[in-house]
């Protein structure tokens, strides 16, 4: 009994983390942003969250798309490299689909804008092809 409701505990103190990181990204300050980008990646990668991000995906996209309109560099591809693994954790099914229909006209925006940093463009290559792999249910 106490060991479930020490786990609950655990599961509770992540997902408030995760609320706080979440809200960080839209943080005036580039560094906090940054910050918290770092931190979901890190999250995503290491735990299953799909539950906890089917709920909050919509937030979460609009977020990510704040960072990779605004953000410059750094900050760029750290967002691909969280959509990407917001992707991976939403899988093949409609929701994966439609996070990566409403940011792939941005992601192609930042591939080919010249003037983007060389991490972000790559990291915005990355996060189209691995969206489209898992998520694009047209197979154009």
């Amino acid at each position: 009994g106490s060991e479930a409701a020490s786990e609950q505990g655990q599961e509770e103190e992540v997902e408030d983390r995760l609320k706080e990181h979440m809200d960080n990204l839209l943080d005036k300050s580039a560094k906090a942003r940054q910050a918290a980008l770092q931190s979901l990646r890190l999250a995503l990668s290491s735990r299953t969250l799909s539950e906890f991000l089917l709920e909050r995906r919509l937030t979460l996209t609009d977020s990510l798309e704040k960072c990779l309109k605004k953000g410059k560099g750094e900050e760029q591809a750290l967002a691909g490299t969280v959509l990407t693994l917001l992707c991976l954790q939403m899988g093949s099914g409609p929701e994966g689909e439609e996070v990566f229909r409403s940011l792939k006209p941005l992601l192609i925006s930042i591939l080919t804008d010249s003037t983007a940093s060389p991490s972000a463009r790559q990291s915005c290559a990355t996060a189209l092809g691995m969206s489209c792999y898992i998520a694009a249910a047209d197979l154009e």
